[in-house]
Formats: C-alpha cells, structure tokens, sequence
C-alpha cells in the first residue's frame, strides 16, 4: 500500500486496516515512515524496497496522479498483477505503463469498498451492490485460504469484480430488480422472503470490532436508528432502481427532505425551489426551515430564465429542488434544463421523484444528483406504510467548492475525518446514515420498510394499471359539462404532453387536478358526493383517492401561494387507483350530478 499511513483518520489506514481483517497481508509504503511498524507490518520506503521473499499481488496507490507513473513501474519491476489507483486519482500515463508491463490497472476506486460490495457490507448501508444472486449470501467474512488475491483483480470491463455466480444488475430488467435488488435468501435460515429484523442494536465480534464500527473503519450495523438490515434491503433496492449509488430511508417523506438537505445547509444558506410542490412541502420549506436558519425562495421552474435569476442572485444558495411529477397538478419539470443551471452554479439538483416512482422516470438519468421520496406514496403502494428515502446519484463532487463543509472539511465528531477524501462516491450516504440519522432520529421502521419491500415488488404492474385508469378518467372529465379544465399531462392539449414523452414515457403518473365550474362549495360538495373515491390526505394507493386542497392539504397557505401550486378554490386532486375504470367514472359522473 504506498502512501499508507500510521494515522487511523487518513482513508489509507481505514483500507489498510479493513483488508488486514478479511485476511491479507498488507504491506506498507511510505518514505516517512521507513524502517516503523503500521498496524503490525514494517515500513518500506518503496516498492522495490520491500523483499523479495514477500510475493506481490496487487500495489494500492495513496498518491498523487503526477506520482503513479513512477509506482507503476515500480509494481511492473517486481511483478504485481494489478495496480489500484485510490478514489479520486487517475493517471493514464500510468495506466500506459501498467499495461506495456502486462499488470491490469483500475483507476479510482477502492479495494475495501469492492470487497465489502462483494461480499455483500456495502448493502448494509444501502449501497448499490449491482450484485443480483437467488443464493445464500454470508455477509462480510474474510479471504479464503485457497484464493491467490484473484477475487481484488479486474476481470472483464464491463462486469470487473463480479461474484461468477451472480448476475450483474446493469443487466437485468427493472422487473427483475424491482424483486431482486438488495434481497437474498437469508444467509442462517434459508428464508427466501426478506426477514423483519425487529431489533434496537446489535452485537460486536469483539472490543475492536467495536471501535472500528464507531470510527467508520468497516462496515456493519451498531444501532436501529443508524441502519437496520430489512431497511438496507429497501435502500439498496432503491438505488439500484434509481441507478443511484446509496440510498437512507427515514420515517417520512418530510423526514427524507429534511435528510437531503441537512449534509448541504448552513444557517444562512439558502434553497431555490419549485413553487409547484405538495402544500406540506412548500410549509416546510417556507416556515419551518426558516427555524434553521435555512432560506428558501420559491420559482415558477417552467421558466428557467427566472430559475437562473433566483439561482445566480440569491445569496449561499446550495441546492435546486422540483418534483418530477409535482403535486398536485401532475406538471412536468424540465429536468435536463434544471440540471444545467445547477451544474453552472456548482450546486446539486434535487428532484423529488414521489408520483412519478423510478418506474416512469428515473431522474438521475437526466441529471439529478439526488433524489427524493415519500416512499408512503405508489412505492408501498397500498396506504399502510409510512415511509421516506433520498437516494444519492454519487455523481456530484462534493469537495469541487468551499460550499458543502460537512462533506468535505474534516468532521468534529469522527475525529477530523473528512467524508468525501474517506469515501468518495459513498460520502453523501455514510454521513446520511453516521451523522444525519444518528443526530436527527427520524428513522424508517423495520415492518414499513419491509411492506414498502413487498409493495416495490410490483411496482411495474401497479403503475401501469394507475396510469391507465388516470388517461381514461382525466379523457372522460375533459368532456364533461361541470369540468372547466383538467390538468393531467397525459392528455395531448396539455402543455406537458411533450416532456411526457422525454421524461415519463411509461406515462403521465396517477395524481392529477381539475378545475369545476363553480367555487370552494362545489368542490367540496363533490367530494362528499363520491361513494368509491376515498376522501383522505394521501395519494398512491391501491384506492382511488379524492381530495379539495384548498380545504386540506394547501389550506395553510395564502392565496397567492394556493394559485402558483395549482390549489385553487375550484381545484379537485384524484389519486386514481387499480379499480376498474368503467366504475371510477360512474362515481365521478354521479358525484358532479349530484353536488
């Protein structure tokens, strides 16, 4: 390992001492450090000073790119198989080299974070494995004495590290992952459905053990309200869904937006956001944020000219925020246009995917750098699991400005270590999970992650079934005499039906608003009026649901703000659910007849 370090904070003493656990030797490498011991093994000053009697299988590289040229042909010298550049380093003179001297080389990732991906810790965290296996799995476990090192080698391009006997999840179907991501038959008793893991904590190998959990040296669970092993089943799945890199799931979806923002926001910064949002989040995000110290200013983000404005004028601003499918009207963002204007400014995009689901739109795809859920919507699907998740793209540079300190300066409370340099592409979810769940709590519970689960594993067929009932329902209002208009992007008059075909191809989502020929008293005569739509304060259920916002969900609202939602006085929101259509429209036709 060259650039090791005696330090237990530096990335490179966390890898050092992670492998040493799973059963390999470790030799150090470090000038500074020549002829002392690192966790129990001599310094050497470089490669080629290390002796011959010890046999080389792979070079680990701590070290600027300008100096792994030199490395690498140290390694060529003494006949490595592979040469690792750590996180963040890449140097394709040195990749040259390695390849002239037929070593294989892999360039910006970490030997601990693959290995604990294979054997199956990373999804402890809710990270994307891409592993896919209907086999029993032993989470973590160390090197087996037969294997020669093979298993931290690349193998092909496009699947390196792969377990042979499991599939890559790049290459199965969103059905297959929908069912299989994250899951696998229960290593002890062969349970094929995922256990609930009713537990508050869990217990350490030994006093060692202990510490290096607490210091974030490896990976495995300490406390429920940090991670909990049929939540991560859920995590994993929904990164894997979202193509994402981890994910954190919370007690709520307003927990989840209090997540996605508590790693980016500082009293006095500031958020730009959508004003077309569910009434509860423009309240938080308005009202209750302000408590924080946190600012918010809100934007018509059909116009990106005035997104841009809000964007470059506003003071601190650290994160752009929209909904995918925004609540209530079912509106479309321009989610490649947002994202733009985020990238210009050195800020992430947001984008709160809860009506459309990963099914119809997967925002990372089109730019998000993260993405948030109320998972208590169409991903659970049947009203009876509350519930939240924020999945992390991995693809945003946290340390590429001064303007998110939490994940790239060094960290009070895990004594100076610095997120981003520890864990590169995993930083935003272990600090969602080692920091953020550990001070604010609001953690998701084992039976809703489990429901939510059970609900996600027909997820495909649900959706269809819900867009297919909304297009027939919103076509039947349209035409009907007490309807004024109908806001459902589905519909070819609507002037979203073309970011439809972009963004929601599989369809236009299953929440959606119309506007009635009369004021505040017809719309609530009409949902009294209804005998199979359910008059509650929710969407995404199996049932078809019916709401007035002006009266409930936008209530708190002023005016001006009810409007700029699409809450006004007239305004119906339907949540249409799996019944049969013919029947919807019935009781829709006999509730405007009658109210």
């Amino acid at each position: 390992m060259v650039g090791a370090s005696s330090k237990w904070q530096r990335p490179s003493n966390f890898a050092m001492k992670y492998l040493q656990e799973k059963g390999y030797r470790v030799v150090p490498v470090n000038p500074g450090s020549a002829g002392s011991k690192i966790l129990g093994e001599m310094t050497y000053a470089s490669v080629l000073d290390i002796p011959t009697s010890i046999k080389i299988d792979m070079v680990d590289v701590f070290q600027r790119p300008d100096r792994c040229p030199e490395v690498t042909k140290q390694a060529v010298e003494r006949g490595a198989s592979v040469v690792w550049l750590q996180l963040g380093i890449v140097s394709e003179e040195a990749k040259r080299i390695a390849t002239d001297g037929g070593l294989k080389m892999v360039m910006n990732r970490c030997p601990k974070i693959e290995f604990s991906r294979l054997r199956g810790e990373l999804s402890m965290h809710g990270f994307a494995s891409n592993v896919i296996s209907s086999r029993r799995r032993v989470i973590g476990g160390k090197k087996d004495d037969s294997e020669d090192g093979s298993d931290l080698k690349p193998k092909t391009e496009s699947d390196k590290l792969d377990s042979k006997d499991a599939f890559h999840s790049g290459n199965c179907g969103f059905d297959t992952l929908s069912i299989h991501a994250g899951a696998a038959p229960d290593p002890t008793t062969g349970a094929r459905s995922t256990p609930i893991f009713q537990t508050t904590s869990y217990v350490f190998e030994n006093v060692d053990n202990a510490a290096s959990l607490f210091n974030l040296q490896t990976f495995g669970n300490i406390y429920s309200r940090l991670s909990n092993p049929t939540t991560a089943v859920l995590e994993e799945r929904l990164a894997t869904l979202d193509k994402g890199r981890g994910a954190t799931c919370t007690a709520s979806g307003h927990s989840a937006q209090l997540l996605a923002l508590f790693p980016l926001m500082q009293p006095g910064d500031t958020l730009v956001s959508s004003n077309r949002l569910y009434g509860g989040s423009i309240t938080q995000f308005g009202k209750t944020f302000q408590k924080f110290g946190w600012n918010c200013i809100f934007v018509d983000t059909d116009d990106l000219k005035s997104v841009r404005s809000a964007v470059e004028k506003a003071t601190n601003v650290k994160a752009l925020w929209a909904e995918s499918l925004a609540n209530p009207g079912g509106s479309i963002s321009d989610i490649e246009g947002l994202k733009q204007i985020a990238n210009e400014n050195g800020i992430p995009l947001i984008i709160d995917n809860t009506l459309a689901t990963p099914y119809l739109c997967q925002p990372v795809i089109h730019g998000a750098d993260l993405v948030v859920y109320s998972t208590t919507k169409f991903l659970s699907g049947h009203g009876n699991a509350m519930g939240g998740a924020v999945v992390d793209s991995g693809k945003f540079d946290w340390s590429k400005n001064d303007k998110f300190p939490s994940l790239s300066q060094p960290e009070p409370a895990y004594h100076g270590l610095t997120f981003q340099e520890t864990f590169g592409d995993l930083a935003y979810t272990t600090f969602s999970h080692a920091v953020s769940l550990r001070d604010l709590g609001p953690t998701m519970a084992p039976i809703n992650a489990f429901l939510t689960i059970t609900g996600i594993e027909t997820l495909s067929l649900r959706m269809e079934k819900h867009c297919q009932n909304a297009q027939k329902v919103s076509e039947f209002l349209l035409d009907h005499p007490e309807v004024d208009w109908v806001s459902y992007a589905g519909l070819p008059s609507s002037q979203y039906y073309d970011l439809v075909k972009k963004y929601t191809p599989n369809g236009a989502g299953a929440v959606f608003t119309f506007g009635l020929k009369g004021g505040f008293s017809k719309g609530i005569s009409t949902v009294e009026s209804c005998q199979i739509f359910s008059h509650l304060a929710n969407v995404g259920d199996t049932r078809s649901l019916i709401l007035h916002p002006a009266s409930t969900t936008h209530r708190q609202l002023t005016e001006e703000q009810r409007q700029a939602a699409g809450a006004g006085d007239n305004v119906i929101r339907l949540s249409i659910g799996l019944e049969d259509a013919d029947d919807l429209v019935r009781d829709l036709n006999r509730a405007l007849a009658t109210s």
